[in-house]
Formats: structure tokens, C-alpha cells, sequence
């Protein structure tokens, strides 16, 4: 009897325990299926409220009229701050002690600074790009210790994005454009073309000079002053060697650079001015 009554005691009490776990466990799926939900919500309200901000700035600046180098890095940096907040809202959200993942963080900082020790560089580079300018947005820069060149497109935080000739992207780091040698070809608003023509020994120097400066006179976007140079430069082995100089626009200078070379391959050919071949006189000595 007594075994009895112990066997319906222990089974009254696991029934009592299954209850209250099971309770606990519909309590705890409710609240997290509530932090679950209002984190899925504050996402979608984060995002859309990011992408207001951003627009909002973005208008606020064109408004302002700055550089468009200045322009992209202030949004660049200003989205990165607001998806951090959001994430810390998020986290706050799921019950995740914020000030512990800070601290845990904190903790974190000097091996995660060695890890991004060169974005910092980076980001570094990109703030001195920005102060010191020597570069912006629509310029064409080369550069050689990254062996790239291209239009800057954009300047972000860390990369500063080139668009090559051959229309490929490339990112290339701030640090390293701000801590080498940079050739802006954009920078200023005239640029130097120079061309070396070799013709025949025995040709007429004065023929051949007269000629380019009726070229050189044609050509309207070749500009006046400075004014074009034509000069003997050198006697060289197989040909004598005359080098023209002359400015134009910096967004002429390509076109007048390939245009003349043709123009002077043309008339030179309708004139009877021989352009040299490579020579080698060989003499035979007598027995």
C-alpha cells in the first residue's frame, strides 16, 4: 500500500516538473520570439531610416556644392557610423548587455588594431587625400608602386576607386596613394606634347621645319603661348632628328598627341620628306 501511494506521489511530482518546465520553456520561446521580432523590426525601421539619412545628406551636400572627393568620403564614413548604431540597437535589442560588448570589445581593441593596422593606414591616408588634395574626383592619376592608373571615381574611407582606359574598376588603398609618388595629369589645365621626327641625311632642315609649323599652325587647339618649339635636337646614327614641342589643353592633349603624328606621317609622304630606315655600311677589306 504504501509503495503504492510513493509510486503515484513520484509520478504526481514528474508530472508537476514536466508542467513546469515545459511552462518555462513557452515562457522563455515567447519572450524571445518577442526580442527576435522587434530586432527583425528595428532592422527594417534602421534601414529604411538609414537610407532617408543618407539621401537627405547626400542632397544637403550637393546643396553645399563641395568636392565630389569630399562628398563620397563624408557619405562613405556617415554609413558605416549609422550601421554600427544599428547594430548596437540590434544587439541592445536581442538582451545582449551592451556595456559587456563593449568592454569585450575594449578588450579586443589592441588585436583588432594590429589586424586592421592597414585600414587604419588607410583610413589615415584617405583624411590626408582630402586635406591636401592632390588629386580629386575626375582626375587621371598613375601611380607607380601600385602600377595603376585611371579616373578617380570615388574617394572612400579606406580605397580610392580608379576607372582604367579599358573600363576596369580598381580599388586601390589611400594609404598607399597617400605615401607615393602620384602623377595627376589633371592637375593642370595645359600639358607639353613632344615629338621626335627622324628624317633623311641630305633632307632640307628648313623644308622640314617650314612644313611642321604649317602643321602646328592648322591645328587650332595647339595653343599660341607658350609658343611651339622646333629645334634640330640630334644627329644620330641613321637619321637627322628634329623635336617638336607644343602645348595644349590637358583634355586635348591625346587627341593633338595622335592627330599630329599622322598628320605629319601624311604630309611628309605627299612632300617627298623620306623618313630613315635603320643603316649599316659594311666595308670589305682587300687581300
Amino acid at each position: 500500500m504504501l509503495s503504492t501511494l510513493h509510486i503515484m506521489l513520484l509520478d504526481a511530482s514528474s508530472k508537476i516538473n514536466v508542467e513546469a518546465i515545459l511552462d518555462k520553456l513557452v515562457n522563455w520561446g515567447i519572450e524571445a520570439g518577442k526580442d527576435i521580432i522587434g530586432a527583425i523590426l528595428i532592422f527594417i525601421i534602421g534601414r529604411f531610416v538609414i537610407k532617408q539619412i543618407n539621401r537627405l545628406v547626400s542632397k544637403i551636400l550637393q546643396k553645399r556644392k563641395l568636392e565630389v572627393s569630399v562628398e563620397t568620403f563624408l557619405k562613405s564614413l556617415l554609413s558605416i557610423l549609422l550601421n554600427l548604431i544599428l547594430a548596437f540597437a540590434i544587439i541592445s535589442r536581442l538582451g545582449i548587455e551592451t556595456t559587456s560588448f563593449a568592454a569585450l570589445l575594449a578588450s579586443a581593441g589592441v588585436a583588432v588594431g594590429m589586424a586592421l593596422s592597414g585600414n587604419l593606414s588607410n583610413f589615415a591616408g584617405g583624411l590626408i587625400i582630402l586635406v591636401f588634395k592632390p588629386f580629386k574626383v575626375g582626375d587621371y592619376i598613375d601611380t607607380e608602386t601600385a602600377d595603376v592608373s585611371g579616373t578617380v571615381k570615388e574617394i572612400q574611407i579606406f580605397h580610392t576607386v580608379l576607372a582604367t582606359l579599358d573600363n576596369k574598376i580598381i580599388y586601390v588603398p589611400n594609404g598607399v596613394l597617400s605615401s607615393n609618388a602620384i602623377t595627376n595629369y589633371s592637375k593642370q589645365n595645359m600639358r607639353r606634347a613632344e615629338w621626335v621626327i627622324g628624317v633623311e641625311y641630305g633632307e632640307d632642315v628648313d623644308k622640314v621645319k617650314k612644313v611642321l609649323e604649317e602643321l602646328i599652325e592648322a591645328d587650332t587647339r595647339i595653343l599660341k603661348d607658350p609658343a611651339p618649339l622646333i629645334a634640330l635636337k640630334a644627329l644620330s646614327a641613321s637619321s637627322v632628328d628634329i623635336v617638336v614641342r607644343a602645348w595644349a589643353k590637358s583634355e586635348d592633349y591625346w587627341n593633338v598627341y595622335f592627330d599630329m603624328n599622322k598628320n605629319i606621317y601624311d604630309t611628309f609622304n605627299k612632300k617627298g620628306i623620306g623618313f630613315p630606315f635603320p643603316q649599316l655600311t659594311v666595308h670589305q677589306a682587300k687581300d
